[in-house]
């Protein structure tokens, strides 16, 4: 093969990287954001990830009682890396990838659960926003948003970090 031709596909093949790195940035900032309450857990928050998911991936709802949308790329940040986004009831966030709660709760400053959610999960550390930052009382009804770590056998050797939203008396 002529050496011209070599670089020409070599010139396309970056071209192709680069622009998969550069759809997949905004997805890690939208995703990881959500998962980190980046805003805090709203209707309006869960409605904008859900819609950028809906944009990469059909979900799955066979399993948590959740969708889990499993995007076409990797994405990641601080060392924990997935590719899927998961949606339950008033929870929004990702599935990273191996049982890596112990990790998450150390790099993000969660605190251990003192419930087991029912023996849903082996092991789960949370931490409640502030104040300034959990919803106007009436927007959400009475509740605390937290950013939650959980691992268990129901999530096979992943670990769900997400911004949750808790209604007082649960």
């Amino acid at each position: 093969m002529p050496k011209h031709k070599s670089i020409y596909r070599l010139a396309i093949l970056a071209s192709v990287i680069q622009a998969g790195n550069a759809m997949a940035a905004p997805a890690d900032t939208v995703f990881f954001d959500a998962a980190l309450c980046k805003p805090p857990y709203s209707t309006a928050s869960a409605m904008e990830i859900y819609n950028a998911a809906e944009k990469l991936a059909k979900p799955d709802m066979s399993s948590l009682g959740a969708a889990i949308y499993k995007i076409p790329h990797q994405i990641g940040r601080d060392g924990f890396e997935t590719d899927e986004v998961f949606f339950a009831a008033s929870a929004v966030g990702v599935l990273i990838k191996g049982e890596r709660a112990d990790e998450l709760a150390k790099t993000y400053g969660l605190k251990p659960e003192t419930s087991d959610l029912l023996g849903a999960s082996s092991k789960g550390y949370a931490l409640e926003l502030p104040a300034e930052l959990q919803p106007p009382e009436g927007l959400a009804g009475p509740g605390k948003v937290s950013i939650v770590a959980r691992e268990g056998s129901a999530l096979q050797g992943k670990t769900l970090l997400a911004c949750e939203f808790v209604q007082d008396g649960l």
